[in-house]
């Protein structure tokens, strides 16, 4: 799993060049902490999308750019803007449709 910062975000992920979803999270919260299985299932089924993972708490810049003021929050990125995002924790098939309605 691709761990982005302040510094590389917008090369790694809005200039990613194809659908990137990124995970805002923080090693104290426990709903992300259950969401990070989830998570790492879904990148194995969808090759196609970029994902990333984000601390918060590193890189609030970021989160504060993105107005990620709960978490875990995912936010998907395509054509280098936000088309979607999902906040607290979501099970794989919710996710999965989450990701599937913006391919």
């Amino acid at each position: 799993m691709l761990e982005v910062t302040d510094q590389n975000f917008e090369s790694e992920i809005i200039k990613a060049g194809k659908m990137a979803i990124v995970d805002f999270w923080a090693p104290w919260c426990g709903p992300c902490r259950m969401m990070a299985p989830v998570f790492e299932a879904l990148e194995v089924k969808n090759p196609d999308v970029k994902f990333a993972k984000i601390n918060v708490d590193e890189n609030n810049q970021t989160a504060n750019k993105y107005r990620v003021a709960s978490i875990p929050a995912v936010l998907l990125f395509k054509d280098e803007i936000i088309k979607d995002m999902s906040v607290g924790a979501v099970p794989e098939a919710a996710l999965q449709k989450f990701i599937d309605r913006n391919k």
